[in-house]
């Protein structure tokens, strides 16, 4: 019994690490953006989010996040399911782990990498263009938005494998051989029994690769250099001492718009993953 009333502090360490290094921040944060530069409580900071150049940032880092994390999801989903079913258990460990690597690139070398293959040019791209593709013929750079797009989804599709694989490990062979022994077709099994049991793990995983490509920072900005207005990058900006004169407290006030959205997405993924627990504990 006394066991049982101090099992918490185990956890202790965890918590003050918790709230250390992430309650206490955003507090801070949060406290910052309500008061003006003279040190009173005010909302004045959170007007621009609504109009202009912020609410533009906004909407363009929700846009990209949303596009990155659909392609990203349903590449992942793909690619899992090929995994799963074909691969052998060597392979599987193997893929394992160039996905795990992918998975954590980011920042100045994968956008140094982008460019040297990607770029004007780049080796893809005179390898392309002996083929007869320039893909520089039109609108298409690297230091835009869909490039932006294609550097996300090269980091974004491993963790999607990742993240998705225990969902397929845990559809049960006898689901299968039961739809089978009802007379069943194979395409009918994954209409009525895999896919709504996998829909809430992908709603899950794909509310996790929003969260991710909605806060990542370095990747863009060294892609970039700040031409698509990202709100990361704009804080990153202001951080940086370029701060409006009337607004030193700008910046706090688009993290905590941040943390507003990427609480959505989290709270979408928790939904998620408890809708997904339930066939598991079945």
């Amino acid at each position: 019994m006394r066991f049982k009333k101090y099992s918490w502090l185990p956890l202790l360490p965890f918590f003050l690490f918790t709230g250390y290094f992430l309650l206490w921040p955003i507090l801070g944060v949060t406290l910052r953006s309500l008061h003006d530069n003279h040190g009173n409580w005010s909302l004045s900071n959170y007007t621009p989010l609504l109009s202009g150049a912020y609410r533009h940032a906004f909407v363009t880092s929700i846009r990209l996040s949303v596009i990155t994390s659909v392609i990203s999801s349903l590449l992942g989903a793909f690619f899992t399911l090929v995994i799963v079913k074909n691969a052998s258990s060597r392979l599987t460990s193997i893929i394992e782990s160039v996905a795990a690597v992918f998975a954590n690139s980011g920042g100045v070398p994968l956008a140094f990498m982008y460019i040297a293959a990607f770029g004007a040019e780049g080796m893809f791209t005179k390898i392309l263009k002996f083929f007869g593709w320039d893909i520089y013929a039109g609108h298409f750079t690297l230091f835009s938005f869909t490039g932006v797009v294609l550097v996300y989804t090269f980091f974004m599709t491993p963790l999607m494998i990742i993240v998705f694989r225990p969902a397929i490990l845990g559809l049960r062979k006898e689901w299968s051989e039961a739809s089978l022994n009802l007379g069943a077709t194979n395409l009918t099994y994954w209409r009525r029994v895999a896919i709504p049991i996998l829909t809430p793990s992908f709603i899950g995983s794909f509310f996790l690769l929003f969260a991710g490509a909605f806060s990542a920072y370095a990747t863009a900005r060294a892609l970039t250099v700040g031409t698509v207005p990202l709100v990361p990058i704009i804080i990153g900006t202001l951080v940086d001492g370029n701060v409006i004169s009337d607004q030193a407290n700008l910046g706090d006030a688009l993290a905590v718009g941040m943390i507003f959205v990427a609480g959505i997405a989290m709270i979408g993924y928790i939904w998620a993953q408890r809708s997904a627990a339930k066939w598991r504990q079945s």
